[in-house]
């Protein structure tokens, strides 16, 4: 159960070894939302909705709440909230470019530029205002190229626009000076400004970027599954570079592309990934294609890893985050940002079926029924990509190479999970009924022991 926590208790946090989770039959929910996940939870059986102020064992909360409430909130051992309390280090745009930077750094030192060249996925990027000088220093080495400032704390493609001129940024910047008796009221808004990417990957002469789910289960030691499943999310209008100002040109996000006049939303603008990978595969062949989503795979460990050190990796948190990557001309996939929040509200019905899908499994794996071992590499549409190490796939004797090694990830292909499910929970209810057995026949030894003590 989650309660208020008493002043002077100092609750089981850090990295307490999880004791073996017993089977709860029924299961108290708390959430902050109203769309998909509401419907998933609620349909879950065995799982009972709380209202208000009553206790419960798991929470899909919001950020704010988080910030909020978590420190004064008791937990038990067993009680699971949907996010990490510092989970802004890699979702505000700022600060993934700072430990990013950092772990660039690092790496270089201990293993040398090969392997720090591996962190070289995120957009040439500066903090404004705090790195304004250094930002007008490249701008200047590159006259002409195409700029694009974002938020740090904004989603949805609120507040973002292009830039090529230094006079639009003086403009930004002056806008956002406070005059002296407003500087206690209204705080300074931080932006980014990001090296636009100048050469995106089109289909039917239309940009995209690709929306990815990671599910970590903890950050140390790290645990990260990937799922199957995602989409690329395509602009309504041609992409040009000839105008910098047009929303529905450059940005992809569904809340700004629902807003154009032509938009359907019956066919919405996305792809499963499954057939973007077919249409590449057909393009490009399948060594190329598997190289490219290598390197995807590769900007997802790493991004984590960058903030493994910094993030609070509480044992009753989870985060199903939301990565977009962009591809370019010659199939570089580039980091845009990461999301804390995914949109879980559908745009069609393929797009609810996914995110359904999503987060039922997520809830499997999450596991407040404590139905699984521990040792699982695959659960429903989530393969485990790593457990304090890169994860091998099951059938590594397909097309292995020299090395032996098949990294356990399956992006983008068939996701069959309603089959594996089956096949994993019956596994467990046939443990079940064995453990049940069990104590049957321990009780009979100890009755027929008992008979035999009173003759």
């Amino acid at each position: 159960m989650a309660k208020n926590k008493n002043v002077n208790y100092k609750g089981p946090y850090g990295y307490q070894k999880l004791k073996e989770r017993e089977p709860r039959a029924c299961i108290r929910f708390k959430c902050a939302l109203t769309n998909t996940i509401l419907d998933v939870l609620r349909q879950r059986p065995g799982w009972v909705e709380v209202k208000d102020e009553g206790e419960w064992d798991f929470y899909w909360c919001d950020v704010r709440w988080l910030q909020e409430n978590f420190d004064h909130t008791y937990m038990d051992e067993h009680v699971r909230i949907s996010h990490f309390r510092n989970h802004y280090e890699l979702t505000r745009k700022n600060y993934i470019v700072k430990n990013l930077k950092r772990f660039r750094k690092q790496l270089e030192r201990d293993s040398g530029k090969l392997e720090a060249m591996k962190c070289d996925f995120f957009p040439k990027t500066f903090e404004m205002p705090s790195e304004y000088h250094l930002f007008v220093e490249e701008f200047r080495k590159n006259p002409g190229i195409t700029w694009i400032m974002k938020p740090v704390a904004r989603s949805q493609g609120r507040g973002i626009f292009l830039f090529r001129k230094l006079k639009d940024v003086i403009d930004w910047r002056k806008d956002g000076v406070r005059v002296d008796d407003q500087k206690d009221e209204i705080p300074v808004e931080n932006y980014v400004a990001q090296r636009y990417i100048e050469n995106p990957y089109l289909v039917g002469g239309r940009k995209f970027d690709l929306r990815v789910y990671v599910l970590v289960m903890s950050y140390i030691p790290l645990k990260a599954w990937l799922y199957r499943d995602g989409f690329a999310r395509f602009s309504n209008t041609r992409f040009t570079l000839n105008t910098i100002d047009d929303h529905y040109v450059h940005l992809t996000n569904v809340a700004v592309q629902k807003t154009a006049p032509d938009y359907d939303p019956e066919k919405g603008c996305k792809w499963m990934i499954q057939k973007f990978r077919l249409y590449l595969t057909a393009k490009h062949g399948a060594e190329a294609v598997e190289n490219l989503f290598a390197e995807m795979d590769n900007i997802f460990i790493k991004s984590l890893q960058s903030v493994q050190k910094v993030i609070i990796s509480d044992k009753h948190c989870f985060e199903l985050y939301g990565y977009d990557i962009l591809i370019d001309q010659d199939l570089k996939p580039w980091l845009l940002e990461v999301n804390a929040s995914p949109s879980l509200t559908a745009s069609s019905q393929e797009d609810y079926e996914l995110k359904t899908h999503l987060l039922e499994d997520t809830l499997n794996i999450v596991d407040m029924e404590g139905r699984l071992t521990g040792k699982e590499k695959r659960v429903g549409g989530f393969d485990l990509i790593w457990n304090d190490g890169p994860v091998s796939r099951e059938d590594g004797n397909l097309d292995t190479p020299m090395n032996g090694f098949v990294a356990n990830t399956h992006l983008g292909y068939n996701n069959d999970r309603k089959k594996q499910l089956r096949q994993l929970f019956k596994s467990f209810q046939t443990q079940q009924k064995f453990k049940h057995c069990s104590r049957e026949m321990v009780g009979c030894v100890c009755v027929c022991f008992r008979a035999l003590e009173l003759k």
